[in-house]
């Protein structure tokens, strides 16, 4: 269109705008855009346009379990935890046993997102985390038995877009265990780049029971693939190409995705990695030449190239349940053990649970479980109303798996030699050594945190940004124009108005601002509408003068990414206050939790305005959105001390954080738990000890200052203590695997 045939506003500010936009535009590739486009977006929208509705969040619906879920729970969760013997299974079977497998599959644990009508439990989000927690307190490699069939593989790929044939052949099969699934993604030569994976099919004809067959010739190199030595049938990603053009014009049809079954010819499984000395099978497959006929292809051929959208679709609410699930559970066990053995461990005639140095680290214990539990039961809410919420899943596999590796860190202190000798006794090692598998999977936490939270929530969660990139590349730059001119004006006035609402907060700490509730929680809203009003004008600054470059500056956007999953977590956990009615006795957790992360959420705003590359416009932030640096404080110490105390006295709030555990009279757990309740219990025997120096029972009954009954159950809980003190030691033959050699006085003898 000629300038003269423009309005002036269009001719001297839209054109040269669109212009300026799509010369800052970056390159994406076709993977980077079907990630960016998979799932929906959800309550991070709210929060990264400035004006979050709390109205919006606090409705949200609690996801309760139905009677057949609880049933379930309750029933074969019970029954398999009481199978499960991670020692053994870890460094004397190394592989998960018969009896867990078969207990797997005749109770239905492999089909439990699979729908009733082909087999399965159809169980919900919420149910299936509260599951796999449950399994996963009394060990990884088990629960990953149980994690892998019910997330991103075969059986979740087919009920979103497999063919009617696909599903009435493989759902029944996958769901009672006929059928082990495994999926392959990873390439020998790519991890986190789809788009440099070296698995190649060719599209041919070939022969299925002296048939002609249409299909493609596919060659492989897969690792890391868990479940894969033992799999029935793995689903398959590869790059199909199509050179003799039977399918049509295209040479290069993209990532595409099969289901093929192990026993064909040409498919090598078996051999075995043995990451961070877990028992669950996991390993490399190949194939060499195998002929895949079209009818295996999942969705059939009309999905040819569709692979990896079909994959970030399904990860897009996969992430937020299976392995947040499995991070809690670590996280919980860690604050149900460390409460329970700080208390019973005394040092100085005092519990080191009441040394301030052990309350520092307890407390985090504490308010980081309630934290991410809230976040996972948030999440999970999202999930059973349909959502599909791709950053919040991001924000939820980072973030609980990193909690997982801070929490068990911390645990791990507190029990020093204890959680130090490896051994049945020892119930912290295990889930210890998985934390660097959790954090690898599913999306390296790096690559996630620096590339994904913010990269793609800044985009989708945008109420303009989105649809100006699309109309910028619109080839009819006539109708670009005009479409480019309404946006463009909409996404000005947008952005003055949240500019202004971030002033007002910022210069007010946020003080005069609403809140949808009254009481001790109000506060926290007010400052969760501040920072998020900070965050989108910080968002508006990053993309208007860094365009494009923003994806290569991952520093910057992976602290506006924490900015957002703080604010995220915050959210859930006044969400979760509400939920439950509002306990009283979950405050100490609560203001804990929210000022942990809101003090991390602008420590992390604060560290991207200080390193803004444009400095004049960092300058111009600190004045507007931080004139007085970080407000949000850490928790004071004596807030400390009482979140600490949370967990070290039994309380419905201790139950609470702790609930989903596993424990039994018969484990360690259960021990600890018993020896944690008798010593609370007969605290005022040992008060009445203590007042008279008496260092013993024996000592004390004799001379009458304690009953007969109470030296029997001092003398009792005392030994219990010492019982789950206690540290596993073994014959060097045990550890070495070499026949013992003679000693003399607990030394080898020398030869003669």
């Amino acid at each position: 269109m000629p300038d003269e045939e423009l309005s002036t506003r269009q001719r001297y500010i839209t054109k040269p705008l669109l212009n300026w936009v799509r010369g800052v535009l970056p390159t994406m590739s076709e993977t980077e855009r079907e990630a960016l486009e998979a799932g929906t977006i959800w309550w991070d929208a709210e929060l990264l346009r400035g004006d979050p509705d709390f109205s919006k969040l606090l409705s949200t619906p609690v996801q309760k379990l139905s009677a057949e879920e609880q049933a379930f729970l309750d029933g074969p969760t019970e029954k398999l935890c009481r199978l499960i013997d991670d020692w053994k299974m870890t460094f004397e079977d190394r592989d998960i046993p018969k009896e867990i497998w078969d207990c797997v599959k005749s109770e239905g644990f492999l089909g439990l997102i699979i729908p009733e009508e082909f087999g399965g439990k159809g169980f919900s989000a919420t149910a299936n985390s509260e599951i796999v927690m449950k399994i996963a307190t009394r060990g990884p490699s088990a629960a990953v038995t149980v994690i892998v069939p019910n997330s991103l593989g075969p059986g979740e790929l087919l009920m979103m877009f497999g063919t009617e044939d696909q599903k009435n052949h493989y759902l029944p099969r996958l769901a009672d265990g006929t059928e082990i699934p495994a999926f392959g993604l990873t390439s020998l030569d790519a991890g986190s780049d789809a788009a440099s994976m070296t698995d190649v099919g060719v599209v041919c004809y070939g022969k299925v029971n002296g048939k002609k067959t249409l299909g493609m010739r596919v060659n492989w190199a897969k690792r890391y693939i868990s479940l894969g030595p033992v799999c029935t049938v793995l689903g398959l990603a590869f790059k199909l190409t199509d050179p003799d053009h039977i399918l049509g014009d295209e040479e290069d049809l993209g990532i595409t995705l099969a289901l093929v079954p192990t026993d064909t010819a040409g498919v090598d499984i078996g051999r075995r990695h043995y990451p961070g000395m877990q028992a669950f099978p996991n390993g490399p497959n190949w194939g060499k030449d195998v002929f895949v006929p079209m009818d295996w292809v999942i969705g059939g051929q009309e999905r040819i190239g569709q692979g990896w959208k079909m994959l970030v679709t399904a990860l897009a609410a996969g992430r937020g349940i299976m392995l947040p699930a499995m991070s809690v559970a670590a996280m919980k066990v860690s604050a149900f053990s460390t409460g329970a053995y700080g208390r019973i461990r005394e040092q100085f005639n005092t519990p080191v649970s009441r040394f301030e140095g052990i309350q520092e680290v307890t407390a985090r214990i504490a308010g980081d479980t309630y934290a991410m539990d809230a976040a996972r039961r948030l999440t999970l809410q999202a999930l059973d109303m349909g959502e599909k919420p791709a950053v919040v899943s991001a924000i939820m596999k980072y973030h609980a798996t990193e909690g997982m590796r801070k929490t068990l860190n911390d645990a791990m202190d507190v029990h020093s030699g204890k959680a130090v000798i490896d051994g049945p006794k020892n119930y912290l090692s295990s889930a210890y050594r998985a934390i660097p598998i959790a954090i690898t999977v599913e999306g390296a936490n790096i690559m996630t945190r620096s590339l994904m939270i913010y990269g793609q929530g800044s985009i989708r969660c945008h109420p303009f940004i989105q649809q100006e990139i699309e109309v910028a590349q619109n080839e009819d730059h006539d109708q670009a124009l005009q479409d480019f001119d309404k946006i463009l004006f909409q996404h000005i006035g947008y952005t003055l108005k949240i500019i202004l609402k971030a002033i007002g907060r910022s210069w007010t700490f946020g003080l005069f601002g609403s809140a949808p509730v009254n009481g001790p929680t109000a506060r926290y809203f007010k400052q969760i509408k501040r920072l998020s009003a900070a965050l989108a004008v910080t968002s508006e600054a990053a993309m208007v003068t860094m365009g494009g470059a923003l994806k290569r500056k991952e520093m910057i956007s992976a602290r506006l990414g924490d900015v957002i999953s703080h604010l995220y977590i915050s959210s859930a956990v006044l969400k979760r206050f509400e939920d439950t009615g509002c306990p009283a006795g979950d405050l100490p957790l609560v203001h804990y939790a929210a000022q942990t992360q809101l003090h991390c959420a602008e420590t992390a705003l604060n560290e991207v305005i200080v390193n803004f590359p444009m400095k004049i416009v960092g300058w111009a932030l600190r004045l507007v959105l931080q004139p007085l640096g970080v407000r949000c404080r850490k928790p004071m110490d004596k807030l400390a001390a009482k979140a600490a105390d949370v967990i070290c006295e039994p309380s419905a709030t201790r139950d609470r954080l702790s609930d989903g555990v596993y424990v039994a009279d018969d484990i360690e757990l259960g021990r600890l738990d018993k020896a944690f309740k008798m010593m609370v219990e007969l605290e005022p025997v040992k008060r009445k000890m203590r007042k008279a120096r008496a260092r013993t029972a024996e000592e004390a009954e004799a001379e009458g200052i304690i009953t007969g009954n109470e030296a029997a159950a001092m003398l009792e809980a005392l030994a219990l203590v010492r019982e789950v003190s206690m540290v596993d030691d073994f014959a060097p033959e045990e550890i070495t695997g070499k026949p013992a050699s003679k000693k003399a006085n607990g030394r080898p003898r020398k030869a003669a």
